[in-house]
């Protein structure tokens, strides 16, 4: 994540009058001052916060290397992308529009993703309960309630039901899960007050928060669809929209309860962030600051660094590599592989 607000910041590949090992990397330079050195092929994405300039260079540098680009606001407000030719297996890919197009298969799929979601939106709320279920400020007769419509949510997704119910399932999940997602703020309390969730502009600092790990999680996750050849905007819960990736969209409801609202839950509970950096705008917009913008990003690829099982491939993996895991299950899965496609289900 490259994030800097001097408008000198700029990244561009080393010379290629240079030896080949010095060649490989991405060179990080503030008013031509160079401040740091990356071998591209320790980079699985840069993201470009604020006034930054690439060289372009730079730009077809990490195409060929398949890194992934991304420019966004100082807020996280998507802007562009640079993307060169599309990997994979054209027929992959026409598999994949025929089976969204495909009702029946949609709402399959999308039960999937939305069992994902559930259950570790369950799991997060089991885990505030046995490690703060004691404490005064929580309320645990009303999480208790929240987890157990959630399990009844579960139950139902075993059910054939058609997209426009399964859809239906996700919001009334989301309002039931973020109706005590305050409860699970034991720090801090009274500057992070979350009442419901709220976006475009974010109103308050805990939908601040969120939002910006959204974004970088829906990079990291869109960056995996394309490096085996999905075509991240095609989805099936999320249906087609001009400019929104509704594919990789699908992929993070896996995602948001284990890594994203924990990751904002720790931060806050920590107090790694804190009110004074965040600013509210006269719009009634809620900004970071530049150090809580960085110390969440750095927190964030920390995060990913971490080990954790995962149950279907029987195997430890690095949380950043998981994305890359559920894409190519479901690529399996869309070329004939495997029979069904696994979620991430955290235990």
């Amino acid at each position: 994540m490259i994030y800097e607000k001097a408008p000198q910041y700029s990244l561009r590949n080393q010379s290629r009058s240079l030896p080949l090992q010095r060649r490989q990397t991405v060179v990080v330079s503030i008013e031509r001052e160079v401040k740091l050195r990356l071998p591209v092929h320790t980079l699985g994405g840069i993201v470009c916060f604020g006034n930054v300039a690439c060289s372009p260079f730079l730009m077809g540098f990490c195409a060929e290397n398949g890194v992934g680009l991304s420019f966004l606001t100082e807020q996280g407000r998507f802007l562009a992308r640079v993307q060169g030719p599309v990997s994979g297996n054209v027929l992959l890919r026409r598999q994949q529009y025929r089976l969204a197009d495909d009702q029946a298969f949609s709402a399959g799929m999308a039960r999937m993703f939305l069992l994902g979601k559930i259950a570790n939106s369950r799991t997060v709320l089991q885990r505030a309960m046995r490690d703060h279920g004691d404490k005064d400020h929580m309320d645990a007769a009303r999480i208790g309630k929240a987890i157990q419509r959630l399990t009844s949510y579960l139950d139902t997704l075993e059910k054939d039901n058609d997209l426009d119910v399964v859809r239906g399932f996700e919001g009334d999940a989301a309002h039931i899960y973020f109706s005590v997602f305050d409860q699970l703020i034991v720090s801090q309390k009274d500057d992070f007050v979350f009442a419901e969730r709220n976006r475009r502009p974010p109103l308050d600092n805990v939908n601040c928060l969120l939002s910006f790990i959204y974004t970088l999680l829906v990079h990291d996750i869109r960056s995996s669809l394309e490096s085996v050849g999905l075509d991240p905007a095609v989805g099936f819960l999320h249906r087609d929209r001009p400019g929104r990736p509704g594919l990789a969209l699908d992929i993070m409801e896996e995602f948001r309860p284990f890594l994203a609202d924990r990751l904002a839950l720790s931060l806050i509970n920590l107090k790694q962030v804190q009110a004074k950096g965040f600013n509210k705008m006269d719009s009634g917009a809620v900004l970071m600051n530049d150090e809580t913008r960085k110390t969440v990003l750095i927190s964030y690829q920390e995060r990913k660094k971490e080990e954790i099982y995962h149950p279907f491939i029987d195997e430890k993996v690095s949380v950043g590599m998981l994305f890359y895991v559920q894409a190519l299950l479901l690529a399996r899965y869309f070329r004939g592989d495997i029979d069904g496609y696994p979620p991430f289900i955290w235990k």
